[in-house]
């Protein structure tokens, strides 16, 4: 897995080694062990606890925005990537097999976005799943950069995560790494701008969607799960993004 820049690409705003800790999970001993997801809070306020926003390692650009709003009668995250960073976190203790379901809606999406360069690598919204993947079932050079990763940061960094994306362009069903690190693998779920402003459903089968993107590592099973991430960034596009993410649950 390389690291370096090649001599097309244009300078890089989001290093290897921190987009390792795209999904940074806090360890307070407060935070939900078990598979329940916490409600957002109250309406004008920024998400209650246990979820937490997470951006990269020391990062300085600035943070995506997360408020709990009230829209179409639903109780939802209101995402705004403004050349921006960042994840909201609920850290979970869940058993695969586990089904994941939300709805999600665009407002303004990310037009110059291309998940399959770095310089294009931002998403308007993203649900994602973190694994407790060992360590030692990914190759070498994968985990040394993972322990830097970790050695930069006081939080723990997962070797594994499932994200599903909205995307401008990518056909619907498309898997694919991400562009830093192969330690997060996509899902398009949906394509396009012909749903913009409209909440669309979505239900998962995490342990299939693992193995599907994960098998070449764990080819004995699904590992725990250990996360929910909601997120947006546009730092790489320099561009603004606007979503929503409604009801999200673990279920059997």
């Amino acid at each position: 897995m390389p690291y370096h820049r090649s001599r097309s690409a244009p300078v890089l705003r989001r290093p290897f080694v921190p987009a390792c800790a795209f999904f940074a999970l806090a360890a307070s001993n407060a935070l939900a062990a078990d598979a329940s997801l916490a409600p957002f809070g109250a309406v004008g306020s920024a998400p209650t606890a246990p979820w937490h926003v997470v951006g990269l390692p020391q990062q300085t650009k600035p943070f995506t925005r997360f408020s709990v709003v009230d829209i179409d009668g639903k109780r939802a995250i209101k995402i705004e990537a403004d050349e921006s960073y960042g994840n909201l976190i609920h850290p979970v203790q869940a058993a695969v097999p586990a089904h994941l379901a939300w709805q999600w809606r665009i407002e303004k999406p990310l037009e110059n976005a291309d998940l399959r360069q770095r310089a294009g690598d931002d998403t308007a919204v993203k649900v994602c799943v973190s694994f407790d993947l060992p360590i030692d079932n990914i190759p070498f050079t994968d985990r040394q950069i993972l322990r830097i990763a970790r050695g930069k940061t006081t939080e723990p960094v997962p070797a594994a995560s499932v994200c599903y994306v909205w995307d401008a362009k990518l056909p619907a069903g498309t898997a694919l790494d991400n562009a830093f690190t192969r330690r997060i693998r996509y899902i398009v779920l949906q394509s396009g701008n012909d749903r913009l402003d409209r909440w669309v459903s979505e239900r998962r089968d995490l342990g299939a969607d693992f193995t599907r993107l994960f098998k070449d590592e764990s080819p004995n099973g699904v590992p725990p799960i250990i996360g929910i991430a909601i997120g947006a960034d546009s730092d790489n596009t320099k561009s603004h993004a606007v979503s929503y993410v409604s009801g999200i649950v673990l279920e059997p």
